[in-house]
């Protein structure tokens, strides 16, 4: 072999090696920017789309998976709201109503305790002035206080009805005894002037407190009884004895 041919040859030969370099160079450099390219993109999209439909259910934006937990948060705390507000059960429980009944407790404060016969002593007594009058009194005699309510219902003898009361009498309160304490009631037994029709006399006096009690005091007249007419009228409950005789 000459050497012209073997020169030949080794330049052929390079230049197959060059050839065969720079095809591959260029093949390699493609592959890899286009796969990149592609697998960057798919990595990318595929989180957003899941960040995206995770963050509407959670109730949030679509602005990424960190607005998307937060607005799972504040669903969760809405729930924690409602729940919250059914806690409103504290309202159901306004017992303060009732304890607004309980303040029908305060029934206990205001409520009436009535002057019995059994704890209280009532006298009668002719008085000189005014002319044709008794006073009427009735203490306490128990441990707690009592009422008088409105104006006493007298019997006289064998009365078939009660006196009507003199309605300028009428106190402003009602009258509380404590214990040891007297009211009083005065009663216009007959006319002064002789105008009264039906008179009669007296010898026995049934004193009820008021027109609705049940029982009734039996305080005892002078011996030679008391003169009544169809004049008779008796004052509502007082608290002092010139009230009671003061018309």
């Amino acid at each position: 072999m000459s050497t012209r041919t073997r020169r030949t040859r080794l330049l052929f030969a390079s230049a197959l090696a060059v050839t065969a370099l720079t095809l591959t160079a260029c093949n390699d450099g493609q592959d890899v920017h286009d796969e990149g390219a592609s697998a960057g993109t798919a990595s990318t999209s595929a989180p957003t789309a899941s960040a995206t439909s995770s963050a509407k259910a959670g109730g949030g934006t679509s602005d990424g998976s960190a607005d998307g937990s937060a607005g799972g948060a504040a669903a969760s705390s809405g729930t924690t709201g409602s729940q919250a507000s059914s806690g409103s059960k504290g309202s159901s429980g306004s017992t303060d109503s009732k304890g607004a009944d309980g303040s029908s407790g305060s029934k206990g404060s205001g409520a009436i305790s009535r002057c019995s016969v059994s704890a209280t002593r009532t006298t009668a007594t002719v008085v000189s002035r005014p002319l044709n009058h008794m006073l009427l009194t009735v203490t306490n005699t128990g441990s707690k206080n009592c009422d008088l309510l409105y104006y006493p219902a007298v019997r006289f003898g064998e009365a078939q009805s009660v006196p009507a009361a003199y309605e300028d009498s009428k106190p402003q309160a009602v009258v509380t005894l404590a214990p040891g304490e007297s009211g009083y009631a005065g009663v216009r037994l007959s006319a002064g002037d002789g105008s009264g029709s039906h008179g009669y006399t007296a010898r026995s006096l049934e004193v009820y407190f008021d027109t609705s009690a049940k029982a009734a005091a039996h305080p005892a007249l002078p011996a030679k009884g008391v003169y009544v007419d169809d004049s008779i009228q008796v004052t509502y409950w007082q608290s002092t004895m010139g009230d009671a005789l003061n018309w």
